[in-house]
């Protein structure tokens, strides 16, 4: 109407959608509460002590059992030298011990530096000497990795634990090592008492952790994460999305984290979970095996996974069961959505962000309101911003926002947004604070949102965008596809253009029984004609980053190095 003023993504149309079932969700958790991310561990400590905090591979540790074994490493630690603003670097798997080397180094006022155990000498060695960290706590079979590469970094200290690898696994004799100058870190928390000691820190300017990002995309980068920004993200997110289930969720309530706790959305996992004194389940994220089992006989509250755990879980016996499946860290195909959740009764929700969030900026909670049994449908896609956090799509030739229901770039503001890039406050973010997310989605007029490709992964056939996402979910409808994805290559004819071409991983049953011609003759109808790929590659496995999602650098530079 004549007047009337026109709605933008500053009025922020998504509130409106903020609801499980027929429960509405608060608009804003302002204000958030400046504290060290350590205190989550004492409160739970204190209110369920006897609470089982961890429970991996059979053995269990309770809040008040996690806090002492915090505190004592923490004393070894200040015999270590660490300090307020130390970096203290961990090389392990999901296990209790990550947990612990975690809040010990929070609890100092040091910054934890989370690695990936999945790290070449190279990764190891860069990240090492970039984070500039003095301490270490490696697994007993990364020692060899770390020695390795100590001579050429900033260490002073290793410690080093045996980790178990399955239920009955023999652990090797660790003493001889003690040595060669490393320090085993059960013989640390036998012989240290807990440090009781407060360090002032202030919340949103200190660091907390210092996670790398970006290596699938090029050079990792350092993330500057502050006490503040973590524990928003919590709190905005978690606490949030679920407080009107809170009653019967607090102190009672189990979740399996599936993926690593040294990627940030493991690390966002172990952390609601403090927050709220629940049982960790801690998995193996390639265990599909015994995370199928762990649901079954638990039937936890909750599961966070990867699609790439979702795509193997629909092979494998699981409980009709009210559990809440979320699905983050790589794109969520529909096709594969609408399976599980006719395989468990449940629909599956989808969670969207970036180590640059400290994990989280939106989620779908259409997904949750039907677990709740108040909601007849679902909507795809990444769902609404979680509270307080501002977005805007943005194009990318113009700078301009776009309309709703276009595509454009993702910014996101928020009190979860990272201080910057290491070591510089302010680096990767816009004057005002903006975090440009490098994702193209779309938001409709309720505000939710789709993302529908990486700017980096998008490809440009003669000046057309082609959205690869966009086509690997539609060849995930495939019934004979297990997993897709497509990339662009250079056209050789055309100089400066590409063309698309598509991986393909098929199903058991159908391997060696579906062409070429078949796939593309497939896509014909649903895709545009300069869409199409002119090359699909059958493969009996396809590269996945240590999330388990599609690794289309390692496709794109396989390509780059057959056309050398």
């Amino acid at each position: 109407m004549l007047g009337e003023k026109k709605v933008t993504y500053a009025d922020k149309p998504w509130l409106k959608s903020y609801k499980i079932g027929p429960f509405p969700l608060k608009k804003t958790m302002q204000p958030y509460p400046e504290i060290n991310i350590y205190q989550f561990l004492v409160d739970s400590a204190t209110k369920y002590p006897d609470n089982i905090a961890t429970k991996y591979l059979g053995d269990e540790m309770t809040y008040k059992e996690l806090k002492l074994k915090v505190d004592k490493l923490a004393s070894a630690l200040v015999d270590f030298g660490v300090r307020k603003g130390i970096m203290v670097a961990s090389v392990l798997p999901s296990s209790p011990e990550f947990i612990l080397i975690h809040f010990a180094a929070l609890k100092l006022g040091a910054i934890h530096v989370p690695l990936s155990i999945l790290h070449d000498k190279v990764d190891l060695e860069y990240e090492l000497k970039e984070s500039g960290a003095e301490v270490v706590l490696c697994s007993y079979r990364r020692l060899e990795r770390v020695n390795e590469v100590k001579p050429n970094t900033n260490l002073k200290t290793v410690i080093y634990t045996p980790i178990k690898l399955f239920p009955d696994y023999k652990l090797p004799d660790m003493k001889k090592l003690t040595e060669h100058g490393y320090y085993l870190l059960d013989d640390l928390l036998e012989k240290y008492e807990p440090h009781t000691e407060t360090v002032n820190i202030n919340p949103k300017e200190d660091l907390a952790l210092l996670p790398f990002t970006g290596g699938t995309t090029g050079v990792p980068k350092a993330t500057m994460l502050t006490h503040f920004n973590v524990t928003s993200n919590v709190i905005q997110l978690f606490h949030w999305m679920m407080d009107p289930l809170k009653s019967g969720i607090i102190g009672k309530a189990a979740v399996t984290i599936c993926v690593p706790l040294f990627h940030a959305y493991g690390q966002i996992s172990m952390h609601v979970c403090v927050s709220w004194g629940l049982k960790m389940l801690l998995m193996d994220p390639r265990d599909m095996l015994k995370i199928a089992e762990v649901i079954k006989e638990i039937r936890p509250f909750m599961v966070l996974g990867v699609p790439t755990h979702y795509m193997y879980l629909l092979k494998l016996d699981l409980p009709k069961a009210p559990i809440f499946y979320i699905s983050g860290a790589a794109p969520l195909a529909p096709e594969l959505a609408d399976e599980f959740s006719k395989k468990t009764g449940v629909p599956m929700s989808e969670g969207y962000g970036a180590t640059e969030t400290s994990a989280s900026s939106h989620i779908n909670l259409s997904s949750m309101s039907k677990v709740t049994g108040f909601m007849a449908a679902t909507k795809p896609g990444v769902g609404v911003p979680i509270a307080d956090t501002e977005v805007k799509l943005v194009s990318p030739d113009t700078g301009e926002e776009v309309p709703f229901g276009e595509a454009g770039e993702v910014w996101i503001r928020g009190p979860q947004i990272m201080k910057g890039y290491w070591p510089t406050p302010g680096k990767g973010l816009t004057e005002d604070g903006w975090l440009q997310m490098g994702d193209i989605g779309i938001m409709d007029n309720d505000g939710f949102f789709r993302i529908v490709d990486r700017i980096k992964d998008m490809i440009n056939v003669s000046g057309n965008k082609v959205y690869s996402r966009v086509i690997d979910d539609i060849l995930h409808e495939h019934e004979a596809i297990d997993e897709a994805g497509v990339i662009g290559i250079p056209d050789i004819e055309r100089p400066g253009s590409e063309r698309v071409k598509a991986f393909v991983q098929l199903k058991e049953p159908f391997k060696g029984k579906v062409s070429e011609s078949e796939i593309i003759e497939f896509l014909k109808d649903k895709v545009k004609p300069y869409a199409l790929p002119k090359e699909v590659e059958f493969r009996d496995s396809l590269p996945l980053t240590m999330v388990m999602k599609l690794n289309k650098k390692q496709l794109r530079d396989e390509e780059a190095a057959k056309r050398k």
